[in-house]
């Protein structure tokens, strides 16, 4: 058997760079597909030099993470970096089967004659594909002071990075999320001050059918059989491949049936006690399974506070919901009942303020007599800020807005928030100022906010890792 030789593998990683021959090709490379609006805070990462950490880009697969270390590196080629200074190697090639970073550093240095002191960006993407890619990479950051290092990787990789210490005060986590809704309106050349309120409403459906994944949003092809990849590309790999072989996980196929039930009642309330019941799984595998979950970015639980917003001693009921809403339509379809669609839209709500840092203190409230959909609190206080009910429809009558309103006379809260399907308005219902907006320029509104008042501003969008 012969092996691969080191011009093999050399030929491969021009190929992989094109730009140390012509920048051109990476324009064709790239073509007119958009910018997300989490570039401009990660490219600021790539280039800050102030402190000797390694960038790692996490997010769900099919989000756009090798896309943006591309509009990235294209960044830096503008500004005037010098073309065979920037390295870039697609670790899920077979080429690179066996080799480590350290030796395809190494490769790199040689073709070019830089010095382990060189000003020089390597950018790794799928990470995922190296063993101990976290020990090595510690190596590299600890090494090679003058380099920026990258590294991009699925969710699975950023769950070993969560249960390690390898790189404790060496990586700087940035997480890519699956699309809001402002950047679906824009991938579909929506613009921003868009106000008919049915054409935002048939976006909002189809972004809740298909809107999460840019390729998607871009390719009719994709699109077209959307169901096909979804399954081969999140059921297959993340639930029957990554999470199982990162836990020693023996029944796969019991994990996709437990995420395809959560799936399904996306926003509902759900127990341990009920889930296990259901799924036939004891509860301390139920708990793992959750765990293992919204660590991948698959979904996210919100727990509940009662009447006056206090925390229950045993999170017994929680909400769980998708990260990407259009996962449950890939797997069972867009719903025909008003009610399932109703919790559909809740959940891109949901998945729209998921997106930002403060996403821990989003709760919902539930006690004898009523329920809030979104609370949020004061991270500090651990008092309401505000108080948000999802309405799928324009028919409110005054006792739609009884929970909500008890809610915030309860906890100093003076404009409660609910949403509706069209209409605007804003005045007293029962004393109280109530505030309602359809649900759609919520979501849009929302996510320019948080492209254009937060990211812009260099504001790191949301942590996978504690602060250090």
């Amino acid at each position: 058997m012969r092996d691969i030789t080191d011009i093999q593998i050399k030929r491969r990683l021009q190929f992989d760079n094109p730009w140390w021959g012509d920048p051109a090709v990476l324009d064709r490379i790239l073509g007119d597909r958009p910018e997300r609006a989490y570039l401009s805070p990660f490219h600021d990462l790539v280039t800050n030099r102030g402190v000797n950490r390694a960038v790692v880009l996490m997010g769900p697969r099919r989000v756009g993470k090798t896309v943006m270390l591309q509009q990235s590196i294209k960044r830096l080629l503008v500004s005037g970096v010098e073309r065979t200074r920037v390295f870039f190697v697609d670790l899920q090639n077979p080429v690179y089967v066996g080799l480590g970073l350290q030796r395809l550093l190494d490769m790199f240095l040689e073709m070019f004659g830089h010095d382990r002191f060189s000003d020089l960006y390597v950018l790794f993407d799928e990470i995922q594909y190296l063993k101990e890619w976290e020990v090595h990479l510690k190596v590299l950051v600890d090494s090679y002071p003058s380099m920026r290092f990258v590294v991009s990787g699925s969710a699975a990789a950023a769950l070993k990075m969560k249960s390690r210490e390898s790189g404790a005060g060496r990586f700087t986590d940035f997480l890519l999320p699956p699309l809001t809704f402002a950047e679906f309106l824009k991938f579909r050349g929506i613009p921003d001050d868009e106000r008919d309120i049915e054409r935002l409403n048939g976006e909002l459906l189809a972004y809740v059918e298909f809107g999460g994944f840019p390729e998607a949003v871009l390719v009719d092809q994709v699109r077209a059989d959307f169901q096909r990849f979804v399954s081969s590309d999140i059921i297959e790999k993340v639930l029957l491949k990554d999470i199982p072989s990162l836990y020693g996980i023996d029944d796969p196929q019991e994990l996709n049936r437990f995420f395809t039930m959560l799936a399904f009642n996306t926003g509902n309330e759900i127990s341990l006690d009920e889930l296990s019941k259901k799924s036939g799984a004891a509860k301390n595998t139920i708990k793992k399974y959750l765990d293992y979950l919204e660590a991948a970015f698959l979904i996210h639980r919100l727990y509940r506070v009662d009447l006056n917003a206090r925390h229950f001693r045993r999170a017994t009921t929680f909400k769980v919901y998708l990260t990407n809403p259009c996962l449950r339509s890939a797997l069972f379809g867009m719903p025909e009942e008003k009610d399932m669609l109703g919790h559909l839209i809740e959940t891109a709500v949901v998945a729209q303020f998921i997106h930002h840092a403060g996403v821990g203190n989003l709760h919902y409230a539930r006690w004898k007599d009523g329920e809030v959909d979104l609370v949020a609190l004061n991270a500090g206080t651990q008092k309401p800020v505000w108080a948000y009910e999802v309405k799928w429809r324009d028919k409110l009558a005054t006792d739609d807005f009884n929970s909500i309103i008890k809610f915030c006379h309860n906890n100093g809260i003076t404009n409660c928030l609910v949403s509706s399907e069209t209409i605007h308005y804003a005045g007293e219902v029962h004393g109280m100022q109530v505030q309602i907006a359809p649900v759609s320029d919520t979501c849009r509104d929302f996510g320019l906010w948080l492209n254009q008042e937060y990211m812009s501003k260099g504001i790191h969008p949301r942590r996978l890792l504690p602060e250090e």
